[in-house]
């Protein structure tokens, strides 16, 4: 655990770079722009997923309004 006066310092995700915690490190958790831009392109890239059931298709959504 921490005290109030250590700022807490985390692991960037991408790279593994020491990041402080706080208002100075704008990209928290990521410690540059380039590693938070390295793992949006990961996500839009589908290289990873959210854990959970296979999505509905168009016929059995419960939500989709009904045709005309």
């Amino acid at each position: 655990m921490t005290s109030p006066d250590t700022p807490r310092v985390v692991k960037c995700p991408t790279c593994g770079a020491a990041v402080e915690w706080g208002p100075q490190s704008p990209h928290r958790p990521f410690c540059s722009e380039r590693c938070r831009l390295i793992d949006l392109g990961a996500w839009a890239a589908d290289e990873y997923r959210v854990a959970g059931e296979t999505p509905l298709d168009d016929q059995s959504d419960p939500l989709r309004p009904p045709p005309h």
